[in-house]
Parts: C-alpha cells; structure tokens; sequence
C-alpha cells in the first residue's frame, strides 16, 4: 500500500468548530490519510460515531490503518461526498467535514499523474475506478473546450494560447506524460526566474475537469446539509478561489431570510422565506503563520462553517 501519511490542515481549528463530543455523530466526507478523523474520534470518545469516505483506494485503506483503535466507532465507504445523503440518515450528524482538493499524498504520487515536478501518467484521477483521465481531455477536447475549463477552472490568462498549441502539438504525438505537458506551457511560457510552474493553472484546471470538482462540491454541500441535525455544523476547508465561492454562495443563499426568481435579485420582488443556516463566523479561518512554517501546502487554505438551523 503508498505511504498516504499526511499533515491534516487547520486541525485545531476543525475541531474547534465541530466541537465534537461523546456520543456526537459525525461525517469525514475527504478521509485522506485519516488524520481530521482520528481528532474528531479521539475528541468524541468514548461512544462518538464517525461516517467516513473518499474516492481514493489507497486513502481509504491508509484511513482505516491509522483509526484502527477505534474500531467499531466507524463506517468508511468509497465513494464522492456528493453520495453521502444515499447512506447516512437524513438528519441524523452532529457535524460534517469536507476538506477540499488534492491531498499531498496524492500530489507526491508521481503514478497518480496530480504534479508538475515529476514527471508520471497524464492521470489525474481522484478515483483510478473512473475512465476519464487527463490525458483523454488533452488529446480528445477541442481547444474551444480546453481553453473554457482553463479560463473557468484555472483563471489561465492564456488559456486560448495554451489550448491551441496543445491541439497544434498533438497532430504529431500523444500527450501521455505530465512532463509532456509542462514542458509545452513552459516553452510557452517560459519561467524567467520565477519559482511558481507556469503550468500550474492548467494543471488545476484540467484535475477539477477531470474530477467533476465543481459538481461534486455543489452536490456534497447540499448532501451535507442534508445529513446534518438543527444545530449542527458543517465545516469546509478550500485551496483555491473558484470553491471558496462556491461555498460562500451556497451559505449566503442558505442564510437569506428572503428568496426571488430569476437571477437577478430585485429588492422590491423579494419573497420572506426562513433561513436555513448561519454563519459560525462570517471571515474564513486561515492557518497560523506557525502552521504555514511547518506544512507549506497549508498556505492557500480556507476554513469556513455553518451551523443548520
């Protein structure tokens, strides 16, 4: 089995928010190595219940090694959070995490396809069970196709460039390898001393295409509301901006006291209706500078929680 240890984001802050305790039900809904679960347990014990899954194999393997002493106090299933209101009783959580994107472990997995610095299979999957791969987008998307997702997904300010020289290219071989790839942006777009990879934003992009990200966020809100009891939480980590929004969308429109029809929200045409949630705190949680200083990748994180009325 890969080594699927890694450093779980803002965990004092998670568990702050959940305020998990003895008897408690809760929902991991992105297991990763388990270590956001293992908290939520350990501050829940001795009876707390814990409802886990995650689209990886290996994640959910390495989750259950590591949380093997509370056995018994737990269900994992392989699966998208987006599916977790297909298993877990309506109504019935005390708390739900959802912690967004590419875990590190996957990232450091060259065969999983997820880096620019190592070169592996144009992969991509979250869930190696799903056939869409990176590699079919790149060689079988139109650049009109390819250009959207990395305008949208990626916030690429080159992404029509980027996409019709990735058509040009293919003409003579196929894109298998992320290297490929990174080199062709990098020719493109040469670094000039810069430490960032230019194909960075392609790389999100085409990883949140292939993986439905967007969708499955916009599903696993709703199914996590769903799950959760009157009073309580729903916690969600994200890295970049396109979830961010999404979540706090998904909470202002949860927190309204009114509704309209149509797009546009004209005061005057506004409808009473009863807020469903409330912000715990309405600023996102950032790590600490000290955390930043140990885990890097937690840099770019967001925390953000609701509690359902």
């Amino acid at each position: 089995m890969p080594d699927f240890t890694h450093t779980p984001v803002l965990l004092d802050e998670v568990i702050e928010a959940l305020q998990p305790r003895d008897g408690g039900v809760y929902a991991d809904g992105t297991l990763g190595g388990g270590g956001h679960s293992e908290a939520i347990l350990r501050a829940s014990s001795p009876t707390g219940w814990l409802y886990g899954s995650d689209r990886d194999g290996a994640a959910l393997e390495a989750a259950a090694a590591r949380l093997a002493q509370y056995s018994g106090r737990f269900e994992f299933r392989r699966g998208n959070f987006a599916e977790l209101a297909d298993w877990i009783k309506h109504g019935s959580c005390d708390g739900v995490l959802l912690d967004l994107g590419v875990s590190s472990p996957q990232m450091d997995m060259r065969e999983r396809g997820f880096s620019i610095q190592q070169d592996g299979p144009l992969d991509m999957r979250m869930d190696t069970r799903q056939p869409l791969t990176a590699a079919e987008l790149v060689n079988g998307w139109s650049d009109n196709e390819l250009a959207r997702i990395f305008r949208e997904y990626g916030d690429e300010p080159q992404a029509r460039r980027f996409a019709r020289a990735i058509v040009e290219d293919r003409q003579r071989y196929r894109f298998e390898r992320t290297g490929q790839l990174a080199s062709l942006i990098e020719r493109l777009a040469p670094r000039h001393g810069k430490k960032r990879h230019p194909a960075t934003q392609v790389f999100q992009a085409l990883r949140i295409a292939v993986n439905d990200e967007i969708g499955s966020l916009k599903s696993g809100l709703a199914a996590a509301f769903t799950i959760l009891r009157p009073g309580g939480r729903m916690a969600i980590i994200t890295f970049h901006s396109l979830e961010d929004r999404v979540v706090k969308e998904f909470g202002r429109e949860k927190a309204r006291d009114y509704t309209f029809e149509g797009e546009m929200d004209v005061p005057e045409l506004r409808k009473p209706k009863t807020p469903e949630l409330k912000w715990v705190q309405r600023k996102a949680i950032q790590p600490s500078e000290s955390e930043v200083e140990k885990n890097p990748r937690a840099r770019s994180a967001q925390l953000r929680v609701m509690e359902k009325l």
